[in-house]
Order: structure tokens, then sequence, then C-alpha cells
């Protein structure tokens, strides 16, 4: 072959081409995503006449009708656009949710010390914010304060009694700052015990497995209301007497060790999909078992579980909602508890309350699981098994 017969190899790399106008932008994305085949094409159309059906009159009821402002039910029961309604007022009563919002967000804590909780939410997204954006720095630093400073700040601002600051019973907490605090603990404790539960389950030493097997499999055979009941009503009976500790604490207590079970079968079947040859490797390397275990396998367990941990977390949040059977009422059990005022109550009045608080649950729950997602894009080594 002849110099002039390798003339034709390139010397640099070409120009990437753009993609054909066919395969992108809005109108390839709806024809790849709703109508790539003749069955897609068929619920999206059922789709579209279900939304069409259902979506107006959701509008019309949630802002159109609805009454935003106002001093009392007046406003909702009889008011309407052009007249009274001998039926009530045909729209959700928002001014009922503008009245009580203060008790939704902080329950009966007093209102001139209500400074207190909005600081600690405050600092609680300050160190949460950076802790979960990947490019921030320091994130040791961040882990420190947000899991070992906030707590203890987060205790003496909430509860007080010190520094100058009046003390507040926690059966004045209630709404949104039960729900958050026994959402943080739980999820806080729930993991690193869950952690060493799975891996005393899967432990070689028989007095520790047992003990494992025997917490996880009792706590995961009663429902969390029997949790509850006994942390709150029968654990002082077996006390000595005068001995005693708030009942808010036993509350944190119950649902952290009932979220731990669960979280501790979820890490356990990340340990089970690890292949063996992975704590062969670190045997070979002459790692100790803790060392091996934060290293090697735990990195890739829970990196394998994180929807399970994720739906864990989820489900706990929803299920603080349980702690109205021990007379503490976080967001939901406050906004049915406001029922019962007789200057708000019209027929509109539960389903504008009840769906503000299934608003606030599905935001949390759905900031967690959009999140959940990311982290899994972001862990993805592309390794398929």
């Amino acid at each position: 072959m002849t110099q002039t017969d390798l003339s034709w190899v390139r010397t640099e790399m070409a120009q990437a081409m753009p993609a054909p106008a066919g395969e992108r932008g809005l109108v390839a994305w709806v024809r790849k995503n709703l109508f790539a085949s003749v069955g897609d094409t068929i619920l999206t159309l059922l789709g579209l006449v279900l939304v069409a059906l259902i979506l107006p009159p959701i509008i019309d009821w949630a802002f159109v009708q609805a009454v935003w402002t106002g001093p009392d039910r007046t406003v909702c029961a009889t008011i309407a656009q052009g007249g009274i309604q001998p039926d009530g007022w045909s729209g959700a009563c928002w001014a009922f949710v503008n009245a009580k919002f203060g008790q939704f967000m902080f329950g009966r804590y007093p209102l001139e010390e209500r400074w207190r909780p909005i600081l600690v939410g405050i600092l609680f997204v300050a160190l949460l914010a950076p802790l979960l954006i990947p490019r921030v720095p320091h994130k040791g630093l961040n882990a420190v304060l947000f899991f070992l400073v906030l707590p203890i700040v987060a205790f003496i601002l909430l509860v007080g009694g010190m520094f100058g600051l009046p003390h507040v019973e926690t059966p004045l907490w209630g709404g949104l700052l039960v729900t958050l605090t026994l959402s943080f603990v739980g999820i806080v404790v729930s993991l690193p015990l869950g952690i060493l539960l799975a891996l005393g389950r899967r432990s070689r030493m028989p007095v520790v497995k047992t003990i494992c097997i025997v917490f996880i499999e009792t706590i995961r055979g009663i429902p969390l209301i029997t949790v509850l009941f006994m942390a709150s009503v029968m654990l002082p009976l077996f006390l000595p007497a005068g001995v005693t500790f708030d009942k808010f604490l036993r509350a944190l207590i119950g649902v952290s060790l009932f979220a731990a079970a669960y979280m501790a079968e979820v890490v356990r079947g990340g340990l089970q999909a690890i292949p063996k040859g992975q704590y062969e490797g670190a045997d070979s390397l002459g790692l100790s078992y803790w060392q091996k275990m934060y290293f090697i396998v735990l990195p890739q367990a829970l990196k394998l579980v994180i929807p399970g941990i994720v739906n864990t977390f989820i489900g706990m949040f929803k299920d603080t909602s349980l702690v109205y059977i021990i007379s503490m009422f976080d967001l939901l059990a406050i906004v049915r508890q406001n029922f019962s005022d007789a200057s708000w109550a019209s027929p509109q009045t539960p389903a504008s309350g009840l769906i503000f608080a299934a608003v606030v649950f599905w935001l949390f729950c759905f900031g967690m699981s959009r999140y959940s997602m990311f982290m899994e894009r972001r862990l993805d080594t592309g390794h398929k098994r």
C-alpha cells in the first residue's frame, strides 16, 4: 500500500452532528412517549378524556369559587357569587385554613415564642440544603453540624427552660412542628440503628443474632399504634414510682424503633445482594470486619436499596399521624380538631382542611421521592446484572 492510499485517514475528530429533526423537540417527545403504539394512543386519549372531565370541576371548586379570606364561617356557609345559596357555599373554604394556619404549623405553641420553631426551621433548611447538594464542599463539617449540633440547638430553642428562654411543655406542641420533629428524629435514628440490626442479624455470634432477630420480628409483627400505646400508657406502669419521662419523648422512641426494624430488613436485602466475591476480596486485603463493612460492603448495599430506604422514610413520615392515638396533635390531628370550632363550621370546612393537610404531606413525600431518584441516577455505575 502506497502513501497515497492512506491520504483519506482523518487527522482530527469530526464535529458532532445534531440529532435528526424528527428525534428531538416536543413533537418527537409526544410521539415517542404518548403515541408510540396503538395501545399507547388509546391510553393517552382515555387519559385526556378523564382529565377533561375531572380537572375543570376541581379547578372551579379549589380556585374559582373558593373563599380565601374572612372572619368566620359566614363567608363560607352563606355568601356566594351572585347572592345567597340555600345549599351552602360551592367552593373551597381556604379562609378556614388561612385563619387556622398558625395552629396547623405550631399547634398551641405560645404566640410570642413561635419565633423559636421558625428559627429552628430556618437552621434546618440552611444545613440540609448544602448537605443534599453534591457540589457543595465540606460535607463532613456540614454533617456534624446537622446531625450533632442542630439537635442540641433545636432542643434548647423548642423546649426552653435555659439561657433565659421560657419553658414550653411538649403537650403544647402540635401541627407540622410535631410531624417534622417525629420524622426527623425517626430518620436520623432509624437508619444507623437499622444498619446495626441488619449486621447483627447476619452475625455469626448466636447471642447477637438471636437478639436482633427477636427485636426485628417482634416489632414488625405488631402495628405502630400498639407500639405507641405501649410507650405512652403501658411503659409508665413498669417504671418505679415517681419515675417518668415526657410523652413526646416516648413517641419519638416508639416511632424510631418501629422504623428501625423495617429499615433493618431493607438493609439486609442490600447486604444479601452483594456478590460473595466482594466479601472475599475485602478479606484478602486484610481488612477487619468493620473496615470491610464500612469501605466495601455497606456503600454498595445502601446504593442498591435507596428506593427501599426512602420508601421506609415516606411511610414513617405519613405514619406520624398515628400519634393522635396518644393525644398528640400532629398536622392531620390539629386540622381535624379545628373542625369542632363552631365559628368555622360549614359544609366545605372539612374538605378544605383535609385537602390542605394532604397537599402538605404530598409535598414532603414527593420531595423525598424525587431526591432519591436523583441520587440513584448520580450513583448509577451502569453495571447490569
